[in-house]
């Protein structure tokens, strides 16, 4: 696979968030025709040396994307862990090993930084996913919860 993993710029966010409104669940709370809270979240992540918003890039063409944070912490005697979020793939490339790829990336980078723990979190409805990353070797070992605001 002829493919880079970079950081995001702004020419990058129309497609990020085209692919972000790409299923039911991101098509009732994304907005693609409006990107300045968008440009203005980059800007925010970008400014955090704790965040890493990568794309892949095939041929000139945004095919990918994930979000890995950092977190320091004093549990687990001290440890960095690391959270993979608001991963995509562009439809045409679903089921290529892009995803894959794209996760390895996200745990090779959480290796380099230390981290002692890799988690994520997936929408209950999600259960394709739920089977993708219990291959690459996740475990679903927690329940989550979220308070919206």
């Amino acid at each position: 696979m002829d493919l880079e993993i970079r950081p995001a710029t702004p020419e990058d966010v129309p497609a990020i968030v085209d692919m972000l409104a790409d299923d039911p669940l991101g098509a009732r709370r994304e907005s693609p025709g409006d990107l300045t809270p968008y440009l203005a979240a980059l800007k925010r992540v970008t400014a955090d040396p704790n965040q890493r918003l990568v794309v892949v890039v095939r041929d000139g063409h945004v095919v990918g994307t994930l979000q890995l944070t950092l977190i320091p912490g004093l549990s687990h005697r001290g440890a960095t862990r690391s959270i993979i979020e608001a991963v995509r793939i562009h439809a045409d490339e679903r089921g290529s090993g892009l995803g894959t790829r794209l996760i390895e990336w996200a745990i090779d980078e959480s290796r380099r930084q230390d981290c002692r723990l890799v988690q994520l979190t997936s929408d209950n409805t999600r259960t394709d996913a739920h089977r993708f990353y219990e291959r690459l070797g996740f475990t679903a070992s927690h329940v989550g919860f979220k308070l919206k605001l």
